[in-house]
């Protein structure tokens, strides 16, 4: 198997690893840096459980392959908080409940997050493109949307350590 030596930056760490070929980011994640809040759902890019911002797009973590986040900059949702203290997106997913088993949440968090940055103001419609790659089997996407909804109300994204670019 060839292995690859790579530099990748997560949650604003570098990480300097050896990889092989076929390692995906989603298990580089997982596995070698152990941040598990990013799920293995179905493998295949259809459920959103592994969605990641690389380079400040939401992508299927299960799609990329480690070697090509080499010089990316990866955010998953542990990165979203600052400090430990939770984003008024997170926030708006613990009041209205938009929770349920957690499965899809890490997904659907930075999915959202990812909306909001580029949209702080989105329609009904635009939440729901923006969370069309993302999997729920427990909430019925209502509370999601609502919550979504109430952190652009807000107008406070607070931002993670990404600096809000």
């Amino acid at each position: 198997m060839t292995m690859h030596s790579i530099t990748v930056t997560v949650n604003g760490e570098a990480e300097y690893l050896t990889v092989p070929s076929n390692m995906t980011l989603l298990q580089l994640l997982r596995e070698k840096l152990a941040f598990t809040g990013t799920k293995n759902g179905c493998s295949a890019g259809e459920c959103g459980a592994c969605t990641v911002l690389m380079n400040g797009a939401p992508v299927n973590s299960c799609l990329v392959l480690a070697v090509e986040a080499d010089g990316a900059e990866i955010v998953t949702v542990e990165g979203l908080a600052n400090d430990g203290q939770l984003t008024a997106l997170q926030e708006a997913f613990v009041e209205h409940n938009a929770v349920q088993c957690g499965f899809c949440t890490p997904g659907v968090l930075i999915s959202a997050h990812a909306l909001l940055k580029r949209n702080p103001h989105p329609t009904e419609d635009e939440i729901k493109l923006a969370l069309v790659g993302n999997l729920c089997r427990c909430t019925g996407y209502l509370r999601i949307i609502q919550a979504v909804q109430t952190a652009a109300e807000n107008g406070i994204l607070n931002l993670s350590k990404e600096g809000g670019t």
